[in-house]
């Protein structure tokens, strides 16, 4: 009941926002027109078809024609300023709920029709206008680099096992970079637009840990509790956690950023406080290993390391891959069946975690090896975009199976790296973990050529949150989700900005 008073509460809000965005235009309009005689056309339309879309909703029954009189609010509102429809989406990123529909598939409400219709915007603004998208953004590394990697997917696509499930996920794809990345890289360029940004995803972020926090304590804050009280704004407690793991660095250097307005900070010091009480009551591992590499990485970017840190980390990864595939290693850390099971405490699941013995560390592994042997079944072009569901069982090996093998929610591989492998071939890899690269090494060079303290810390900002997503791909797929595929695109195109701007104050 509480979670449905939440959601009428955000919807009547979202239409007050609406209505009052259009007042001056329509309603003043209209008594000037009355004074006149005269009724505009476009008032008298929707003003009956306002009326007639209630008066069917209510006599039917049928109540989502009530929306029709918002939705038209939202497509007058489009027309004339389609910042304001993006701002509400970053709004809307918090508050999100997944809605599964008959046909198997699931969308995200409100955010997922939000950036669907922003798309549309968009390619219609950008072929009246190429201009929208400076041709320097377009041809910095970073732009080249998503579309390599989307022209690679979409080669992927058309050799997929499964070309439905393929262009599916291919049109997710395309939505995510138009919106977030080539949208985002139009608008957010100024001090006054990040500003805006950050305080439309923070505020209403900040509103769903109190509804959670406030629901947690009703149990204790106990771990069994968590799963409970996340609904309907997070599906579980790992995309409830990694937003605010990615947000964690922009607070911290916001209280920088505001250090002159006492009352804005002191507020901010405190809503870091918060958050992280809150990340460490959502007990995912995930988030609090990211956010200590996080602090980690903050030093490697200001002694100039991050090249020597990536060579480091592939060599640690070709040499963990070939321990595991040298004589079957792997085999020696089978799980045993009957110990590995789920746990109602957290003390109990980091020490299982450590014996090798918690349920959800071994149910990746099972995946794991069945995702390598599938990547040697299909290297090169691998087996379509979002199908390692439906392939991936006949290659898993019994030894490592668990109690929740049957997999009857349909997750996946729960590794994005290993993921884009299976599904897109080694190549597809490739130009993944290459543009991470790439992203990682023009951050470093852009926050060191900088010469503004303020955009220094924005740049450090977006790369340690952009590191934190790198960091949690490790052990989870999270970027098809809006919860933190969003924030993926969004950072990219922040970093193309800022990057862009230094070479403007150097040139």
């Amino acid at each position: 009941l509480f979670s449905l008073l939440t959601l009428f509460f955000y919807f009547y809000a979202f239409l007050f926002y609406l209505y009052q965005k259009i007042y001056t235009i329509l309603v003043s309009s209209l008594f000037k027109k009355i004074r006149q005689n005269h009724l505009p056309t476009p008032l008298l339309i929707f003003g009956l078809v306002s009326v007639l879309s209630i008066w069917i909703g209510l006599i039917s029954e049928q109540y989502y024609l009530l929306a029709i009189p918002a939705l038209l609010l939202l497509i007058v509102v489009s027309i004339m300023d389609y910042r304001k429809i993006y701002f509400l989406l970053l709004i809307c990123i918090p508050l999100s709920t997944e809605l599964v529909l008959p046909s198997g598939f699931g969308t995200d409400l409100p955010t997922e029709p939000l950036t669907i219709g922003l798309m549309g915007i968009f390619i219609v603004k950008w072929f009246k206008n190429p201009q929208v998208v400076e041709i320097q953004f377009f041809k910095h590394p970073i732009s080249m680099m998503i579309l390599l990697h989307f022209g690679w997917l979409l080669t992927t696509t058309i050799t997929s096992g499964n070309p439905f499930i393929s262009v599916k996920f291919l049109l997710a794809k395309a939505w995510y970079i138009i919106v977030f990345y080539w949208m985002s890289g139009s608008l957010l360029r100024d001090k006054k637009s990040l500003k805006t940004a950050f305080w439309c995803i923070t505020i209403p972020l900040l509103l769903t840990l109190v509804v959670v926090n406030i629901r947690h304590a009703a149990y204790g804050f106990s771990f069994e509790s968590i799963f409970r009280v996340l609904n309907p704004f997070y599906r579980n407690h790992v995309a409830y956690a990694c937003i605010m793991a990615v947000m964690y660095p922009f607070i911290f250097f916001a209280i920088y950023w505001y250090r002159k307005n006492r009352r804005i900070k002191w507020f901010l010091i405190f809503s870091l406080l918060f958050l992280t009480v809150s990340v460490y009551l959502s007990f995912t591992r995930a988030a609090y290993i990211a956010i200590l590499l996080a602090g980690v990485l903050y030093f490697v970017i200001r002694f100039r390391a991050m090249k020597y840190v990536l060579t480091l980390s592939i060599l640690m990864t070709v040499v963990g891959l070939g321990f595991m595939a040298y004589q079957n290693n792997y085999l020696d850390y089978a799980p045993d069946y009957d110990k590995t099971i789920s746990h109602t405490e957290f003390d109990d699941l980091i020490t299982a975690t450590y014996n090798l013995e918690d349920i959800s560390l071994m149910e990746r592994f099972y995946r794991w090896v069945g995702g390598f042997f599938m990547v040697k079944e299909q290297p090169l072009v691998g087996f379509g975009p979002g199908n390692f569901y439906n392939f991936y069982k006949s290659y898993t090996i019994n030894r490592f199976r668990t109690y929740v093998s049957d997999n009857p929610e349909q997750s996946g591989i729960h590794n994005y790296y290993l993921m884009t492998a299976v599904e897109q071939g080694l190549p597809g890899l490739f130009f993944f973990v290459l543009l991470c690269f790439v992203v990682l090494l023009k951050a470093e060079h852009a926050y060191h050529r900088c010469v503004n303290a303020l955009r220094k810390s924005w740049i450090m900002a977006t790369v340690l949150s952009f590191t934190i997503i790198l960091v949690t791909l490790i052990i989870n797929d999270l970027i098809e989700t809006d919860k933190i595929g969003s924030f993926f695109f969004l950072l990219l195109a922040l970093l193309v900005n800022f990057d862009l701007d230094r070479e403007k104050e150097t040139t």
